[in-house]
């Protein structure tokens, strides 16, 4: 996870020097500052600062990966990786409120999107809580 970390503080480093580019380049243009762009770059910085921030904590918690190693074999990373459910309709219903939820904000129909809302929520606590009913629940 050290490596991920790396990689997205690396990210951060590059937007924020990226935002402070762009805004002293703009600033000298008939127009005066982009602020879209401006924006975007900082908030880009902002979100991969997230990211890494998550991923050098969890690496401080998970014990070491093979993908951590310099000198490590594809060999050291066989076995299982986790548990994926094989057969959830969850993850197709959440798409479709969250589909449902950008037409409807898109064409100002905010009861639409309200709507969706409900929907994404709870199709999200039935994805998460989709094993712990029986099997007879379904």
């Amino acid at each position: 996870m050290k490596i991920e970390a790396r990689i997205f503080e690396m990210l951060t480093a590059f937007f924020a020097l990226a935002g402070v580019a762009y805004t002293i380049f703009t600033v000298f243009t008939s127009k005066g500052i982009e602020w879209v762009g401006v924006v975007g770059l900082f908030f880009a910085g902002g979100l991969t600062l997230i990211a890494g921030t998550f991923f050098r904590f969890v690496s401080r918690r998970v014990e070491i990966r093979p993908e951590d190693y310099e000198d490590a074999e594809i060999e050291d990373g066989a076995g299982e990786l986790g548990f994926f459910s094989p057969h959830s309709w969850w993850p197709i219903l959440i798409a479709l409120g969250a589909a449902m939820f950008a037409v409807g904000f898109a064409s100002a129909n905010f009861w639409l999107a309200i709507f969706a809302t409900v929907v994404i929520m709870g199709t999200a606590a039935g994805l998460v809580f989709e094993y712990h009913v029986g099997p007879e629940k379904h």
